[in-house]
């Protein structure tokens, strides 16, 4: 074989393997390599958009790359979550700020879902296990559950509560308190619980079942009035208020979570490195005692384990969907 020819055959048998280099060094990169989107489902001025904010600085101090908070409210958390769990790469660099209604009720509340929370998405770590406080504007004149329900049966004054938008844990909360106490509250579905809850203060609506975390202060300055809990045991932020069962209103529980997601087939080196960050963020007594501040506890754990939540709730929260006879407004 002549000199020129062994030249070539050696190029060509090289080529492969200066692919396979390429690929491992691309697979090797360091996570993260640019800066990070932080999708929150929801507009700003709520719980989801307030526990990304608190985060994103903590993520970026450890990671080393800027977490940029980007809101992309709608369609009860579907559209925000269905850009990232179809749209984004599935490399880490965006995250989403899962919460339970687009991830567990969503998919037996809307006849047609733009994404499968089960196969389009990998959970990484929960986050938050907020109970719901049904609170009133003062003007209603009520101070205690029994007062309410009093006053809904009545039917004399017209009742409405409000919102986060369709599918979310305060419309599930709502229809199941109809449904558990035969009333008929008026539902007015918002985008997102900020425009809800400035509603709410602002009397437009006089009910609203929310999560505790972004009503606490109102709730602490007697601008809106608690009447329970809807969680088991009462809450430590509000340990006043009684739960649902303690009012008088046995059978009634449910709450919301979140949690951190990323598109399904992101490396798992790269889910193993975030949930473990989350986890150190968790660690920190400071960042602990904020983050308890604002209604919920500190959780954390494994990305496994909030992938079993997340389906033990779709298939829990869906039948409670359809016992109840919840549909989109």
């Amino acid at each position: 074989m002549q000199r020129r020819e062994i030249t070539r055959w050696l190029a060509a048998s090289l080529l492969p393997l200066c692919g396979i280099g390429s690929a491992v060094a691309q697979t090797a990169a360091p996570y993260p390599s640019k800066n990070i989107r932080f999708v929150v489902p929801y507009p700003p001025g709520g719980p989801t958009d307030l526990m990304a904010r608190m985060l994103a600085p903590e993520l970026q101090k450890r990671l080393g790359a800027s977490v940029i908070v980007d809101n992309k409210g709608g369609a009860g958390g579907n559209l925000g979550s269905a850009e990232v769990a179809r749209q984004a790469p599935a490399d880490g660099h965006t995250l989403l700020l899962a919460a339970s209604g687009p991830m567990a009720v969503n998919p037996s509340l809307y006849r047609s879902m733009p994404f499968d929370p089960l196969k389009d998405l990998a959970p990484v770590v929960q986050l938050s296990a907020f109970p719901l406080v049904l609170e009133v504007h003062p003007s209603l004149g009520v101070r205690t559950l029994k007062e309410f329900i009093a006053l809904a049966k009545a039917g004399k004054v017209p009742l409405s509560y409000a919102s986060a938008g369709n599918g979310t844990p305060q419309h599930l909360a709502g229809e199941l308190f109809n449904t558990t106490v035969q009333t008929q509250i008026k539902h007015i579905p918002y985008r997102g619980a900020g425009p809800a809850l400035n509603d709410l203060l602002g009397g437009q609506v006089n009910v609203m079942f929310d999560i505790l975390g972004s009503s606490l202060p109102y709730l602490q300055t007697g601008k809106l009035v608690p009447l329970a809990v809807t969680s088991p045991q009462r809450s430590p932020a509000l340990p006043q208020v009684p739960t649902m069962a303690e009012a008088g209103v046995s059978g009634y529980e449910i709450s919301a979570w979140h949690g951190i997601a990323v598109r399904a087939g992101t490396p798992q080196p790269v889910v193993d490195k975030l949930n473990a960050t989350i986890n150190a963020i968790f660690q920190e007594p400071d960042f602990r005692a904020k983050w308890e501040a604002i209604g919920s506890p500190v959780v954390g754990g494994t990305a496994a384990r909030f992938g079993a939540l997340i389906r033990s709730d779709a298939e829990r929260l869906g039948k409670l969907v359809r016992d109840a006879g919840v549909t989109v407004d």
